[in-house]
């Protein structure tokens, strides 16, 4: 077959390296060690970053942008648990109208930054009936019902091989970390496993019922493409859930927006501190 006749519509590593250059200038030649994405709910940690420089995503070569209304929308670079980093405040999800490749567009300019660590932060709904809203999970496994990929298309070989190995994405001494971390400030960091659903409607009692017969511990309208694109690179992951609500049927109460920003406000000071001293000891 003639590749050239193909539309595979993905951005080319040409691109990906302008979105990665522009941002390298932004920084002066420093070098985050950590990537942050904070999740619906979680965005105020950015203001804990010192020393911020903020660069809006519009200003980015060839990034997305965000549409969801409560996110900002921006890159913010600096300082946090004495260490650099770059936190995405605002992400891009499927339901948005992005293609998967899309949602993960950021990891892999990452990846062209020198990053290999990241922390992945979500909001979901809780389908273990032991969480309780306001709970925070260390996803330790994911399970995906939608067909696509942020990798289908043309391969990109500087971003790794098309086929991997998928069984050690959630990175262990990353995990360790977060759990020392979170016994150090008295804050339970439960384990579960997070189902991805595209949304952007919530999900009906019937699709909870599925997922918990999957071994779903968690739902939520992100994240995944996010890992995918990581373990093709080899970034070492860590990823947590703030549980906003317990998903449909569990309790019978009705899903709205508005809870999912009340949950994050609620564990705003207890997730600045576990995410701060992970960052630390990283």
């Amino acid at each position: 077959m003639d590749e050239k006749k193909i539309n595979y519509k993905k951005s080319d590593y040409a691109q990906y390296v302008e979105s990665a250059d522009y941002i390298k200038k932004k920084l002066n030649g420093k070098i985050p060690e950590a990537a942050i994405i904070l999740g619906s709910g979680l965005g105020e940690h950015a203001d804990r970053i010192t020393d911020a420089i903020i660069i809006p995503y519009r200003e980015i070569p060839n990034f997305p942008l965000s549409t969801v209304s409560y996110q900002k929308g921006e890159l913010v670079c600096g300082y946090l648990g004495g260490k650099y980093v770059i936190a995405m405040n605002g992400r891009f999800h499927y339901y948005e109208g992005w293609e998967m490749w899309q949602t993960a567009y950021p990891v892999f300019v990452f990846k062209l930054l020198g990053i290999d660590k990241m922390i992945i932060t979500n909001a979901a709904g809780g389908i273990n009936e032991s969480y309780t809203p306001g709970d925070l999970v260390r996803v330790k496994d994911h399970v995906k019902l939608s067909p696509d990929s942020p990798l289908r298309g043309m391969n990109i070989p500087e971003f790794g091989e098309r086929f991997f190995d998928m069984q050690s994405v959630y990175d262990k001494e990353l995990a360790a970390i977060a759990h020392k971390s979170a016994e150090k400030y008295n804050i339970s960091l439960c384990e579960g496993v997070y189902g991805y659903m595209s949304g952007p409607q919530y999900e009906t009692p019937a699709e909870i019922k599925m997922l918990k017969l999957l071994g779903a511990d968690l739902v939520g309208m992100s994240t995944v493409a996010e890992i995918i694109a990581a373990a093709q690179c080899r970034i070492k992951i860590l990823c947590i859930s703030c549980v906003s609500n317990m998903a449909a049927g569990i309790t019978g109460a009705a899903i709205t927006e508005e809870e999912v920003l009340e949950a994050g406000k609620k564990i705003a000071s207890s997730f600045a501190s576990l995410i701060t001293d992970i960052v630390k000891n990283i």
